[in-house]
């Protein structure tokens, strides 16, 4: 009998077609707002379960039990997040006779409180990092708390996960505002303000091992994934395996991963988190009782189909596979696509709709699981991630070369994404020569994250492309159905003189045509651009003076204005002919909009809590209001000490990136 699954969560593409290749039909659970989403569409069946907030659907279980129900489903898997570690709805699941792809309700209950699960850690004789093992109730008590521990501390959700409802504190000022910010997050996140505090282990490695456990007593360790680099206490780029790690340390934390999930009579796939210091000495974090979202790079190392195994497990059947049959084959690297804007706090919440959509899935070697395509929307109701690149090979070396390639092929238009500070993680010196701890993103980049700096060749490089697509262009209007049509360009011109605007910089370019190469003298070199020159596809590959060059031009206006993506990063010029370069230094420039004296938005979300009122005074760095974006909470604070002249917004209101939120006198 073909078995039927219920799927309680989003972007589960890679469970549905496990469950495909298995023979077992499949149904989705969505909102209202995701109807038309893929997760739905490769379903055999779906059931919509409440609308847009996931109160009212994803975390509805009365909703979807009675969804459960009505389509006779046998089984559920949830996913990444919601109710995927939530032991009510595992044990309702029991209750109604339906199996749940995961661990038993007492696995999920022990190591879904962080308090418990390091009491339960430490009994079972795994290292644990010293902090207070009781609910922190108050702010002042975290305080005194804090103190006893000694600074840094890191207060967290005790059901916290995800990076959600964490802050670090360093004085009694900054354990105050996280112990308010931690315990909102984790209360409209989990539904449990609990927090927890332990001392923070400064520059560490974030380790994870991957366990695998059956219900026949036998549990192994699948290797680990390095983890580090990281916003927000959120993974941003993952690998398999570790550069850091030696045979020895990774049995040692394999070993300890193991025996505290024997010590649970664990179940199901799993990962154990650690935190490594520079001694390769490792601390238990927590355990994550789900399927990670970073699971991909552990199938690619192992061959191994996480979710099957999952699958297989639940049903009873035992592990397939001994300690020595896991192997290490080549190495993974992940990175998280996200809606997000890298230049403001290396990545807040964009939202939009998908114009143009195209994954790298013509390269070998690379896999994009997804929950999203072409005409999808990114909205405020959800984790704004967009797919999970993954890319493979013998080497790392060959997997970063891969992934540089991926990111370059990757087209994703009509929202914000993160995938210049990408490139730039994967293409950093620290990056490739493996120095890296949690600290790595606001090590190397102190000021903020400015997108990819140009040396003089790569400007050089820039600048020539611009020049040479400009001249493309031109050349192309002139033709109508592959004849020759009436131009202000005579046919038989091949050489043309420019002047190319980057920032604030002028250059004077020269270009001249031999078929589909141009030859650009720009800042005293010269540069060979070469390529089909095809303009109505997102992609434009070239070479450039004999390198391969992937570029994407993503706009390009009638004024000479040319957006392109050139190493991941978008860069703005504008290519003008001579004579109107020469009348463009009489336009009137813009005045700038003075920023201190206004606060306005800077990613859509909703208001949460409004600080201040027309009239009152505030200081330079004072909190003024707060913003709620994808669950996670952000302060916004004043640039200046003034008085507030007006306020425009309210708590529960919901405002777009630009929106005014107050102004200062």
């Amino acid at each position: 009998t073909e078995k039927r699954k219920i799927f309680c969560s989003k972007c589960i593409q890679t469970v549905i077609k496990t469950c495909r290749k298995m023979g077992i039909q499949t149904v989705a659970v969505h909102s209202d707002v995701d109807s038309s989403a893929v997760h739905v569409k490769m379903a055999d069946e779906a059931v919509c379960v409440g609308p847009a907030p996931t109160g009212k659907s994803y975390l509805n279980m009365d909703a979807i039990m009675d969804a459960i129900r009505s389509t006779g489903a046998q089984a559920v898997h949830p996913g990444y997040g919601f109710l995927s570690e939530n032991k009510e709805f595992a044990q309702r699941l029991a209750a109604e006779g339906v199996m749940f792809v995961g661990p038993d309700t007492h696995a999920i209950q022990a190591m879904g409180d962080k308090i418990q699960s390091k009491l339960i850690a430490k009994a079972a004789g795994v290292n644990t990092i010293p902090g207070f093992d009781g609910v922190v109730k108050t702010a002042e008590e975290a305080v005194k708390i804090a103190q006893d521990i000694g600074y840094p501390v890191m207060i967290k959700a005790s059901a916290g996960g995800g990076g959600k409802g964490m802050r670090i504190a360093w004085n009694d000022e900054e354990t105050r505002e996280g112990f308010r910010f931690s315990s909102q997050e984790a209360a409209s996140s989990f539904g449990d303000d609990r927090l927890l505090i332990e001392k923070f282990i400064d520059n560490p490695r974030h380790i994870e091992i991957q366990v695998l456990a059956d219900k026949h007593g036998s549990a192994l360790w699948l290797n680990e994934r390095e983890c580090s680099i990281q916003r927000r206490n959120q993974k941003v780029v993952e690998e398999a395996p570790s550069t850091f790690l030696d045979p020895a340390t990774r049995r040692a934390m394999g070993e300890q991963a193991v025996q505290l999930a024997k010590a649970v009579q664990y179940s199901s796939a799993g990962t154990v988190e650690f935190l490594v210091d520079s001694q390769k000495n490792f601390y238990f974090l927590e355990m994550n009782t789900r399927l990670q979202v970073e699971h991909p790079i552990t199938e690619c190392i192992t061959g191994l189909d996480l979710v099957q195994q999952m699958i297989r497990i639940a049903k009873g059947y035992p592990l397939q596979h001994k300690q020595e049959d896991i192997p290490i084959n080549g190495w993974a690297i992940e990175s998280r696509v996200y809606a997000e804007d890298p230049y403001k706090s290396f990545g807040l919440p964009s939202i939009g709709r998908l114009s143009q959509y195209q994954e790298p899935l013509n390269l070998s070697n690379v896999r994009v699981d997804s929950g999203i395509q072409e005409g999808s929307d990114i909205s405020i109701y959800y984790d704004p991630m967009i797919s999970k690149l993954v890319t493979y090979g013998a080497t790392r070396a060959e997997a970063l070369a891969k992934m540089e390639d991926a990111l370059d092929n990757y087209v994703i238009r009509g929202v914000t994404h993160n995938i210049p500070l990408l490139r730039e993680i994967i293409t950093h010196p620290r990056f490739i020569s493996g120095d890296i701890t949690t600290n790595f993103l606001p090590e190397v980049y102190p000021s903020g994250f400015h997108g990819h700096q140009l040396a003089t060749d790569s400007r050089r490089e820039l600048l020539a492309s611009a020049a040479a697509l400009y001249i493309a262009a031109q050349l192309r209007s002139q033709r109508f159905l592959c004849n020759l049509r009436v131009s202000t360009i005579p046919q038989e011109r091949g050489k043309w003189e420019l002047c190319v605007e980057l920032g604030k910089d002028r250059h004077n370019v020269e270009v001249t045509r031999s078929g589909n190469t141009y030859t650009v003298e720009v800042d005293a070199g010269r540069v060979e651009v070469s390529g089909e020159w095809n303009l109505a596809s997102p992609l434009l590959p070239l070479t450039i003076n004999g390198t391969h060059r992937m570029l994407q031009c993503l706009s390009r206006e009638a004024s000479g204005e040319i957006t392109v993506q050139y190493l991941g990063t978008s860069f703005k010029v504008r290519v003008l002919s001579k004579l109107a370069a020469e009348l463009d230094s009489y336009m009137p420039e813009k005045i700038p909009e003075d920023t201190s004296s206004i606060l306005r938005s800077p990613m859509p979300g909703t208001v949460v809590a409004v600080a201040v009122k027309a009239g009152d005074t505030v200081a330079e760095g004072q909190e003024i209001c707060v913003i709620e974006a994808m669950k996670m909470q952000n302060s916004m604070t004043a640039a200046k000490t003034a008085k507030v002249k007006s306020v425009h917004c309210k708590p529960g209101e919901t405002v777009g990136e630009g929106d005014l939120l107050v102004e200062l006198e």
